[in-house]
């Protein structure tokens, strides 16, 4: 099995990521040409604000990118730790170091640091200057420790989580990928368990019917090719239509009664009018073959009854036949055989709480019921 990195989801859901990264950081970026525009803002000090989303981004994409996959995630937490500090430390120097830079060539801010135009000035009507030795500070002279660690661990531990949150979904879809090759394993597995026990049965009967009449063994080859045909090339697609189905069960049907007495009963009604839709191969058949297998007796009288509703949103299948004594029972005392037991296990795995199975057997009847809700 291909890792779930090599899959074409992959690709579209790492090209959905790129493309919102790509979003909001031309939200970021926009955003003060945006206010520029509107609002009377001092352009100088666009500089510092690129400076410090290039430092901010720097901080993401690093931890994102290198340090979780890397560290957090393999070699261990601890090492982690330590170069997302440094990482911190570094950049808090190269922030105060290059907004100090900035600031001091931006002209509308004089050496002692003060705006010329927006400083208070003294005089009468006015507040007066700062105290000597208490020059006016700018807020954006520098980014002061108090503001820069707070929003640098807000990014580090952003970009943290967004990478756990990812390295789940993949751990996620991987399970998926692993259940569904497991499923499909196991769903032809027992597949091939089913179909050789149902030509194994096929065979006898047309063996059994060959000495008493050419004409109906003929016949019943040309069924047994049409159900071989069915169960080579149709049932391999993984799925199949209701109503081939439906067509399959009547020409085994159709084949099992080239060889049963009048002392059988056999009422079948499958539905005439109903909306097709896809199911999976061989969900019914084991039970048709078991009532035949089981229910017949060539001393006493028999039953066999077969029907199905499809519904618009479920399928009702049941099936009932008569129980003898001797040979038929002790045949049957294990419900069904290999049959039944890989019917249950394919319903279980196809449809794992949405479905019905009730198989009741008492000393004269072996009844089954089946809902499958397709919906």
């Amino acid at each position: 099995m291909n890792d779930v990195r090599t899959k074409p989801g992959f690709f579209r859901t790492k090209a959905i990521k790129v493309i919102l990264h790509l979003i909001v950081w031309a939200i970021f970026i926009g955003l003060p040409l945006y206010f520029i525009s509107r609002y009377p803002v001092a352009k100088d000090f666009l500089w510092v604000y690129y400076i410090n989303a290039l430092i901010w981004g720097s901080i993401f994409y690093i931890n994102y990118l290198y340090l979780v996959p890397v560290y957090f995630f393999r070699e261990g937490k601890l090492r982690y730790y330590l170069y997302a500090l440094l990482l911190l430390v570094g950049f808090y120097v190269v922030s105060d170091v290059s907004n100090r830079m900035v600031l001091k060539n931006i002209p509308s801010i004089n050496q002692e640091g003060r705006n010329e135009v927006d400083a208070p000035r003294g005089g009468p009507g006015n507040e007066p200057p700062p105290p000597p030795g208490r020059p006016f500070r700018d807020p954006f002279r520098r980014v002061h420790i108090f503001n820069y660690f707070p929003t640098a661990l807000f990014i580090m531990f952003l970009s943290l989580g967004l990478k756990v949150l990812e390295r789940q979904s993949q751990i996620e879809e991987l399970k998926k990928e692993i259940e569904k090759e497991k499923l499909n394993s196991e769903l032809a597995f027992l597949k091939n368990q089913i179909s050789p026990h149902f030509f194994f049965n096929t065979l006898n009967n047309i063996y059994s019917l060959i000495g008493i009449n050419q004409d109906d063994s003929q016949a019943a080859v040309l069924k047994l090719s049409k159900l071989m045909r069915y169960l080579i090339y149709d049932s391999e697609k993984g799925n199949t239509m209701l109503s081939h189905e439906i067509e399959f069960m009547n020409n085994y049907i159709d084949l099992m009664k080239l060889r049963m007495s009048d002392r059988v009963d056999l009422n079948v009604r499958f539905p005439e009018e109903y909306k097709d839709r896809i199911i999976q191969p061989l969900l019914f058949i084991p039970f048709v073959e078991n009532s035949f297998k089981h229910g017949i007796s060539y001393r006493e009288k028999s039953f066999i009854e077969i029907s199905m509703e499809a519904e618009a949103d479920s399928i009702v299948f049941k099936c009932s036949n008569s129980l003898h004594s001797g040979g038929e029972k002790g045949a049957e005392s294990d419900t069904g055989g290999i049959g039944l037991e890989n019917v249950r296990k394919r319903l279980n795995l196809l449809f794992p709480g949405h479905h019905e199975l009730r198989i009741n057997k008492s000393d004269k009847r072996f009844d089954v019921f089946l809902e499958i809700k397709t919906a």
